[in-house]
């Protein structure tokens, strides 16, 4: 029998629940893949591109200006689908971000999309 790691939620920083991490692994609030953390905490999307990085709150953030040059990593084998808990515990109370700073989930969730969705998905002609 494996053990699944408990599911730790990650919010926003106006405190809305908007994803859960079973490391590696990122999902969404309906339980689809969307993104995954390296060990030194960085974040990507399904689809391998650096999305930004996971802060202690737990968060998904990034710097509003930032070079391109992270490269592309190789996703992981997409995992089977996670089971949402039915309850989560409240958001603790969130540091305001600096304008240089940006929640990814909040200000720019199509930056993690399901492994179907996404604008930087590659073509399949």
């Amino acid at each position: 029998m494996t053990r699944q790691l408990k599911p730790v939620p990650i919010y926003t920083t106006i405190g809305d629940l908007s994803a859960f991490m079973v490391y590696p692994m990122i999902y969404n609030l309906t339980g689809e893949w969307i993104g995954f953390v390296t060990m030194n905490r960085e974040v990507y999307s399904v689809h391998g591109d650096y999305v930004g990085w996971l802060s202690d709150d737990p968060r998904i953030l990034r710097k509003r200006s930032y070079s391109y040059d992270k490269p592309k990593l190789t996703p992981p084998l997409p995992p089977e689908r996670f089971r949402v808990p039915s309850r989560t515990p409240l958001a603790p109370m969130m540091s305001e971000l600096g304008y240089d700073t940006v929640d990814i989930l909040q200000d720019e969730p199509e930056k993690m999309p399901t492994v179907d969705a996404g604008e930087l998905r590659e073509d399949l002609d």
